[in-house]
């Protein structure tokens, strides 16, 4: 027998799951961490406390638990959260710790920046979409201004996933849906490092090789086999971004299969045969060569959830009768009738991504009352999570973006109750798949690939569909109302967000 292991490292976790190469799911694993936020807008993690640490006790784990031999291990990918900053100094050790995704949103100033020098449209026609906190040429840019001591000692910047495959191989490389995002940087009508525009940031010989997800970026060297458990010389895939790993271990490869992933943050990829470019959403790179996609990403909504047991239901928490106090939330969620009673969240607690790109937007509850409940409260959350998804969803439809058909993956996926919130409220059905590990299964399936074990189209023999959640029309009338206030609070409230952002940071 030979085996395929999948290893991806999350904003709150990381999942590792061991498979045949039919696809059958042989062990799992799963270790949690956390992040760091030294300041507002400040987002961190550890590269190798946490990344690299998760990825070495998670492969050991998996060893240990499924008994198979490293041996028969015959194909190892990994993905991580991004798009992230990390430099390294000549030694290809971390200068700082890495600067997250777009929930850290502390290089506004620098977006603002480039836009003034180079010209949005210009960045917009050159990179096929405009800056935002998503952005790493920006936080290039603030590495450079804010941390000259770090920046003098920068030898490489890379990103998450590019890290662990260096550690675990030698090489420093980047799949091209993960450089799409280190704009104004690449280049996607050539698929290459571009050197116009990065005169005030980084000479781009400092950036990573690039290739695709499914490449082979090198074998395991000896001290990381060690550290993982594995056989020396083990093949390993360049790997990518959690989301993009996340669609292909539900099988939306084909043009209008649309990923939605319910994590920490919500996710989406559409998958396209061409570029339909917007500035409300990111246009990238796909997985393999010819295919784009339109990706979009909402800032908090599984972490909102999280904020919510943690800071507003502690005592669930706290009682070993619960599960981590969840199970009690959403199933009292469940029981309040659509609109919880008015109460109205902009789930914007870390800013908000696409499609307002607004990382000083700040989190709204209105329509608050004596009478509300913590049971309304919590169902307004996760329906504020179908609200974005929504207005997502409508820019997609703005565009003339096609959605075939909508496959929902993640976390969130073990919550009927969320996931009817959402098809309620987007009236758009969401197919789930008999495995909705996420992306450590499609990390399985590039590690396959890599190895040269698998074919493009086996992708469609592992995954297999399970059941669709489907849209409660009684419900429609209601959130349709809610949808259009849901639109204006936020342009109702957007200067005192703002200028509560700005008292804030000066107080």
């Amino acid at each position: 027998m030979k085996y395929l292991l999948g290893i991806d490292v999350g904003t709150y976790s990381s999942k590792a799951v061991l498979t045949d190469l039919a696809g059958n799911v042989v062990q799992t694993a799963v270790a949690e961490h956390g992040i760091s936020m030294p300041q507002p807008g400040f987002v961190e993690q550890d590269a190798d406390l946490i990344w690299w640490n998760d990825v070495c006790r998670l492969s050991q784990d998996i060893v240990a638990k499924s008994g198979v031999a490293p041996g028969a291990i015959v194909g190892l990918a990994m993905s991580a959260i991004g798009p992230c900053l990390l430099p390294l100094d000549a030694a290809m050790r971390p200068l700082r710790p890495g600067i997250l995704y777009g929930v850290d949103t502390r290089a506004s100033a620098e977006i603002a920046q480039l836009e003034a020098e180079i010209g949005e449209a210009e960045i917009f026609d050159f990179s096929l979409m405009e800056l935002s906190s998503q952005a790493i040429g920006p936080k290039i840019r603030w590495l450079r201004q804010h941390e000259p001591e770090v920046w003098r000692a920068t030898a490489k910047l890379t990103s998450a996933t590019s890290y662990l495959v260096y550690k675990a191989t030698g090489r420093l490389c980047m799949d091209r849906h993960s450089a799409s995002h280190f704009m104004p940087l690449y280049n996607p009508a050539t698929g290459a490092w571009d050197s116009r525009y990065a005169s005030s940031m980084v000479s781009i010989d400092r950036l990573p090789e690039l290739g695709w997800a499914e490449d082979l970026a090198g074998t395991l060297h000896v001290e990381a086999a060690s550290a993982m458990g594995l056989a020396v010389g083990t093949p390993v895939a360049f790997g990518t971004i959690d989301a993009l790993s996340e669609a292909i271990s539900v099988g939306a490869t084909e043009p209008g299969d649309l990923m939605l992933m319910h994590g920490s943050t919500t996710f989406f990829i559409l998958s396209q045969n061409a570029p339909t470019p917007d500035a409300r959403v990111w246009t990238v790179a796909g997985a393999t060569p010819g295919r784009f996609n339109l990706a979009a990403g909402m800032g908090t909504t599984g972490s909102l959830t999280r904020w919510f047991k943690d800071e507003l239901a502690r005592d669930l928490s706290a009682d070993l009768s619960q599960t981590n106090g969840y199970a009690s939330l959403f199933a009292a969620a469940a029981a309040v009738p659509p609109g919880s009673g008015g109460l109205l969240v902009l789930p914007y607690f870390s800013g908000e991504r696409t499609p307002i790109n607004d990382p000083h937007a700040s989190g709204v509850i209105a329509g608050l009352g004596l009478t509300h409940t913590r049971e309304q409260m919590f169902r307004a959350v996760l329906e504020a999570v179908g609200y974005g998804v929504r207005h997502n969803l409508q820019t997609f439809a703005d565009i003339g973006a096609t959605v075939k058909r909508v496959l929902a993956v993640g976390g969130g996926t073990q919550s009927d109750t969320g996931l009817q919130i959402v098809s309620d409220i987007t009236g758009v059905p969401q197919v789930l798949t008999k495995v909705t590990l996420g992306a450590s299964y499609g990390d399985a399936f590039f590690a396959g690939r890599a190895a040269g074990l698998l074919e493009a189209g086996d992708i469609h023999r592992w995954v297999k569909p399970d059941r669709m959640i489907t849209p409660n029309a009684q419900h429609r009338a209601v959130y349709d109302a809610m949808f259009e206030q849901y639109l204006k609070l936020y342009t109702g409230t957007r200067d005192v967000m703002h200028a509560l952002k700005a008292i804030a940071k000066n107080s």
